[in-house]
């Protein structure tokens, strides 16, 4: 650890990055980036670490969710609101329903470069680079959108920036207000099959806040707004780099262009760049596991990643697929158990279950979403640990994109919003479905 440095992870391997054709001119936004003001604070980092912590020991609940993949064009206000929405009403029924904390984990402000399968992609018999998300090159498929461009990292920065002032902007405006919840509806609710499950749980915490208020004579200003917290796959780690640095009266590094970064499970390898750069910094890190991961292989990234045994430092992300958990999880556990560090296990039940329609729409089926999640809770309650949270990609907008849920979006309604320009995700209506079977499943302790 002595020797580690935001720019140690350049002796390793490094998988998923772009081949730039400058070095010249990457190296001239990199030294832009690095003077330009943090995006978060360690005060911030810390105290998500602090939450992460209770809710490894069940004491509070985490709620990770966004978009697969942010384009620029995404930095609008009502989209932003939009995300926000679904959050705060998908923590609302599970603050009721658990019983607990919920702390609230956003794919928010800074998810715009994703994994490819391959660097390269053809259609009609033309080769150009494989699109890695709006920080890197452009969707279009084109000579010069698909060259990567590190001028797409000062926009990059400068959109999450927008974003996370916006955010910030209505948390101190009273947006999130527990006593207002009627704020955070979506136009759309009222036409959901749950709007009345929904309501009914909105009616029954107002009660209980009046309840309190009136014990306490007097109105509790921490109900007023919600703390939320932003995260990204750290995959592009030049632009990781030029935005961690060492701050006053903390000893170490901070990646300090977002709360929460995490692995991606293509990236995970112990010997290669990714795991080196995150083993350096003092942010809560995660990492993506899944099929194909050793005992030894989860043992090694548990001490790598966590070799102080610090309390919210460490988060698993599990995503199998349903008919893959059941054998592949509890090993990992064990695993985990055998080097005696503390982590939180969150729950990831969209990633394994992608598969593809007879028209060729990239989908998820809602039923093998809830049945890994429902797996999960039941895997880890037999192994005696704790699912302390969950890790979905969903929208607040009225997409169809997977299918299934409360209304029975079948293969033939797809095509009617299908918007994901990389994964499918979550509708607002099927998220609070989700949430509603959390609840369920996990009931009131």
């Amino acid at each position: 650890m002595n020797q580690w440095h935001p720019t140690s992870w350049q002796a390793k391997p490094a998988k998923q990055q772009a081949n730039y054709p400058s070095q010249e001119a990457l190296d001239a936004t990199l030294e832009q980036l690095s003077l330009l003001p943090p995006l978060v604070t360690s005060w911030e980092i810390e105290a998500l670490k602090g939450q992460l912590a209770a809710a490894a020991r069940g004491e509070a609940f985490l709620l990770q969710g966004g978009d697969c993949a942010e384009n620029f064009g995404d930095c609008n206000a009502q989209m932003i609101t939009n995300k926000l929405k679904i959050l705060l009403q998908m923590s609302l029924l599970l603050i009721h329903g658990l019983n607990k904390p919920v702390i609230r984990v956003g794919r928010i402000a800074g998810q715009y470069a994703k994994p490819r399968s391959a660097d390269t992609e053809t259609i009609d018999g033309v080769t150009l680079p494989s699109y890695r998300g709006d920080l890197i090159n452009g969707p279009e498929f084109t000579p010069e959108a698909r060259i990567p461009d590190p001028v797409r990292l000062l926009r990059g920065y400068g959109r999450a920036a927008m974003t996370l002032n916006f955010i910030r902007a209505l948390s101190d405006c009273g947006f999130a207000d527990l006593h207002h919840p009627e704020n955070w509806d979506l136009d759309f609710v009222g036409h959901s099959p749950l709007a009345d499950e929904y309501h009914q749980v909105v009616a029954e915490l107002s009660h209980s806040l009046k309840f309190m208020e009136t014990l306490g004579s007097g109105r509790d200003s921490d109900l007023s707004r919600v703390q939320f917290f932003t995260s990204h796959e750290g995959l592009h780690l030049h632009y990781e780099q030029s935005l961690t640095r060492p701050v006053p009266n903390r000893p170490g590094y901070y990646n300090l262009t977002t709360h929460l970064p995490w692995i991606g499970f293509r990236t995970a390898a112990t010997t290669d760049a990714h795991i080196e750069y995150f083993s350096g910094i003092r942010n809560p890190v995660g990492v993506k596991v899944g099929p194909g991961m050793s005992a030894q292989w989860i043992g090694e990234l548990t001490e790598r990643l966590n070799p102080d045994n610090e309390e919210g430092k460490l988060l698993f992300i599990h995503r199998f697929g349903a008919d893959k958990i059941g054998d592949g999880l509890p090993g990992l556990i064990e695993a985990v158990k055998r080097t005696g560090r503390q982590v939180l296990w969150v729950s990831d039940p969209m990633h394994g279950n992608t598969e593809s329609t007879r028209s060729g729409y990239k989908t998820r089926h809602f039923d093998n979403i809830l049945a890994e999640l429902e797996q999960a809770i039941d895997i880890h309650r037999s192994a005696g640990s704790i699912l302390g949270g969950v890790h979905f990609e969903l929208t607040g907008d009225d997409v169809t994109e997977c299918i299934g849920g409360a209304r029975g979006l079948d293969e033939a309604g797809l095509k009617r919003a299908y918007k994901t320009q990389v994964d499918p995700r979550l509708n607002y209506e099927q998220a609070l479905e989700m949430a509603l079977a959390i609840t369920r499943k996990l009931g009131r302790t």
